[in-house]
């Protein structure tokens, strides 16, 4: 047996976890009750995640459609309640598959994509909760709208009858600590502007999704309300099969 299929491993790793993330949302005068954890189960066995559960986490995110639901799957069928989202880019031919499980869809980064969730939401009756993904590192290997695009996005997705918009979310370049900075405090002041053009409320656009196992403690100082973990629980994801091996867990390319 893997060693961190153990939940007593996990319950350390993740109790420790949350400590340090008290820690620093206290140093910068923040309430750590506004932050959640995304344990980031990408490539790592349903088992793994069976043993997550038992050590008391129970918000999960992936990044593919497949894997997801072969995952979903897994844990419904055991009798676990957990709370899916979908951290990867969405495809719009993939909607079936992430719609129906993922409580938030982190990756939008299109109108083609929010109006296929749209579309959706409209035959099941289910409005589609939603993230705007922001490419703030300028990478054009990078998902995401640009900054100066997420404005015109959100206004077409706020006409859009069953998607909700909570929020931005963004991957950072690997950078100095410096540069990831000025990228999440770049995503921070886009949502912030958001509120003030198209909000009602304080509350409205709460979530941030920003920070992973090497910047988290960056995120919070800087305002993330979601960071999406997976390194520091579960260890290195297992080498990928080659694409002409076929996974047993169905995860796509």
């Amino acid at each position: 047996m893997h060693p961190l299929l153990q939940p007593e491993l996990l319950a350390q790793r993740w109790q420790k976890l949350l400590e340090h993330i008290r820690e620093r949302a206290t140093a910068v005068g923040r309430d750590a009750a506004e932050i959640r954890i995304i344990a980031v189960s990408k490539g790592h066995p349903p088992e793994m995640l069976e043993s997550a559960v038992h050590a008391g986490i129970y918000c999960f995110g992936e990044n593919y459609a497949q894997e997801l639901r072969m995952k979903a799957d897994y844990l419904q069928q055991r009798g676990y309640t957990v709370e899916w989202h979908f951290i990867g880019h969405v495809q719009t031919n993939k909607v079936n598959l992430i719609a129906p499980r993922a409580t938030l869809i982190h990756g939008v980064d299109s109108a083609r994509a929010a109006e296929a969730l749209n579309r959706w939401g409209e035959r099941t009756g289910k409005p589609v909760a939603i993230l705007l993904q922001v490419n703030t590192s300028g990478e054009q290997s990078k998902h995401g709208c640009a900054p100066e695009e997420v404005f015109s996005l959100a206004e077409t997705v706020l006409r859009l009858p069953f998607v909700r918009l909570y929020g931005l979310m963004t991957i950072p370049a690997p950078a100095t600590a410096e540069r990831v900075r000025a990228e999440f405090r770049l995503l921070r002041q886009l949502r912030d502007e958001l509120r003030q053009r198209y909000g009602t409320t304080p509350e409205d656009f709460p979530h941030l999704s920003m920070g992973m196992s090497a910047d988290y403690e960056i995120a919070v100082e800087e305002g993330a309300t979601l960071l999406r973990i997976g390194t520091a629980l579960f260890g290195e994801r297992p080498p990928k099969l080659p694409k002409n091996v076929p996974s047993a867990h169905g995860q796509d390319a």
